[in-house]
């Protein structure tokens, strides 16, 4: 794994340990895995994309209304298994 991904692949694992929301944690780790994926820094594959699919399902919300916990512990599952794909070659 080169140096850059595994700056993504800490900072990924960092963001969802952070004390705060989960779903929070998770928003922002998607990011940092999106604008990644668009740098070229990490290749996108088909087990990445269905993991992104997956977490966006679990953090989609009506307008206004808030995530309730199992959405919560949703996002905490998948985010963990975006880091556990980011330590794949």
């Amino acid at each position: 794994m080169d140096e850059k991904r595994r700056g993504v692949r800490d900072e990924v694992a960092q963001l969802i340990e952070r004390p705060g929301h989960a779903v929070d944690n998770a928003r922002a780790a998607m990011a940092v895995i999106e604008s990644a994926i668009s740098e070229g820094v990490v290749e996108r594959t088909d087990d990445l994309d269905q993991t992104l699919a997956d977490l966006r399902l679990a953090l989609d919300q009506p307008e206004g209304e808030k995530l309730g916990g199992k959405s919560a512990e949703a996002a905490r599952f998948i985010a963990k298994r975006l880091v556990r794909l980011l330590d794949q070659p």
